[in-house]
């Protein structure tokens, strides 16, 4: 990425100028090694492995480096020396958002972060701006291109998830190691991003219930194709109603990411590959739809040079930075605190009265079955027959959702509980 935005800032230096009121000059490009090779040929005068000095003789410093350190010291040395920060840093942002946006405040500077969720997608300027005189209620989003690649694969082809990761990291979708991806957590970084934006307070990685994509069976696309949906890894933000202590009503914000049941007549059900997307819902504005390239280099620097063309008309023009708008604290909630519907599959004992059983739990835990289909006869190792079932059930409180999972898990008729799954739009 860091290479293609170089490659746009020398090659469209006209353009850019005309756009900005003044010629962006690239003074010079930190990296860890000169004589790297590189998919794009830039000056080698313009290398240089002392990033220090680079950023505090800069007007705007764009940081692509990623991690933790030492890109969180070199963007405070930047706002130090009263800098413009462009970076494309979620994990930063999602772990230590607050201190940078603070000091860039303070230091009356800007702090852009457009290439840091859903790549080329430009989301986050428009529910800070564009929305910003709306509400924003909810929203979801596709922002990891790797695992919709590899649930798209499953659910396309009936690929096992070994099988579909294993073609992502041939096209160079997934890394070597795909823990970030595959766990949720490069996705649970965007959603604090996205939650911090949409809700005016800042969410950290910790405020954002995490679970990844592994677990997730070819039997389980196989059973929401039947029933008429996809399974995709999303990310939730919303705002969730509650009940004070005073017995007034207050809101509070859930943040979550984990696999999803969609309809497939859901807009984000077609999303396919490695595209991302968020869907966005608001008090008045609606229903919206952003859509788009989620990662790649040359994708990924069109929203990097959005945020330095931006940052460079400002200078131009004078003013302050554009701060962050957090105008209150809409405390985090837990994922207990949601209202949510729940696949669950179940191995169970295929004789009289077991449904009855399973119905009778659900019951006196307060929860509704919506569908229940029944397949698979089999006999087991000890040549008993059993069968799988599918339940989808109505709208519930998680916790009591999750409290009927775990008392499942102890009726004598059930073999084991094979999947469970939050649905979503249904």
């Amino acid at each position: 990425m860091g290479s293609q935005v170089a490659r746009i800032l020398l090659e469209d230096a006209d353009a850019l100028a005309a756009r900005t009121g003044a010629r962006l000059e690239l003074t010079g490009i930190a990296v860890r090694t000169i004589d790297a090779p590189r998919d794009v040929d830039l000056p080698r005068e313009l290398f240089t492995t002392d990033a220090e000095s680079l950023v505090e003789d800069a007007d705007i410093v764009i940081e692509l480096m990623g991690g933790i350190e030492p890109a969180r010291t070199l963007i405070l040395r930047s706002i130090e020396h009263g800098a413009t920060v462009v970076s494309g840093n979620k994990a930063l942002l999602a772990l230590d958002g607050p201190t940078l946006y603070e000091k860039a405040d303070a230091a009356k500077v800007q702090l852009s972060y457009e290439a840091a969720v859903a790549g080329a997608i430009p989301i986050l300027r428009p529910i800070r701006d564009s929305l910003s005189g709306d509400r924003i209620t909810r929203v979801l989003g596709i922002v990891n291109g790797t695992t919709n690649f590899i649930l798209d694969q499953m659910d396309t082809t009936g690929a096992q998830f070994d099988d579909a990761l294993a073609e992502a990291q041939r096209l160079g979708y997934a890394e070597a190691d795909p823990t970030a991806d595959v766990e949720g957590h490069d996705a649970a970084a965007k959603g604090a991003i996205l939650a911090s934006l949409s809700f005016h307070t800042r969410f950290a990685l910790e405020d954002v219930y995490c679970e990844g994509i592994t677990k997730v069976t070819a039997a389980d696309i196989a059973a929401a194709k039947d029933a008429g949906f996809v399974i995709k890894l999303l990310a939730i933000a919303e705002l969730v109603p509650r009940d004070g202590a005073d017995g007034t009503g207050t809101e509070g914000v859930s943040v979550r990411v984990h696999p999803t049941l969609l309809p497939r007549d859901h807009p984000l059900a077609a999303v396919h590959g490695a595209f991302n997307a968020v869907f966005v819902e608001a008090e008045n504005a609606g229903e919206l739809m952003f859509y788009g390239q989620g990662a790649g280099g040359t994708p990924t620097a069109s929203a990097v040079l959005g945020d330095v063309v931006s940052a460079a008309r400002r200078l131009v023009l004078g003013g302050p930075g554009r701060t962050e708008t957090t105008t209150g604290h809409v405390p985090a909630l837990s994922i207990d605190s949601v209202s949510t519907s729940y696949s669950i599959g179940l191995d169970v004992a295929d004789q009289p009265g077991v449904l009855a059983r399973i119905a009778q739990l659900f019951t006196e835990q307060g929860v509704s079955i919506e569908t229940l289909r029944q397949s698979i006869h089999h006999a087991d190792d000890a040549g008993q027959a059993t069968a799988e079932l599918r339940i989808v059930t109505h709208r519930a409180s998680e916790a009591a959702l999750a409290a009927t999972v775990e008392q499942i898990q102890d009726l004598d008729v059930i073999n084991s509980v094979t999947s469970v799954l939050r649905v979503e739009g249904a």
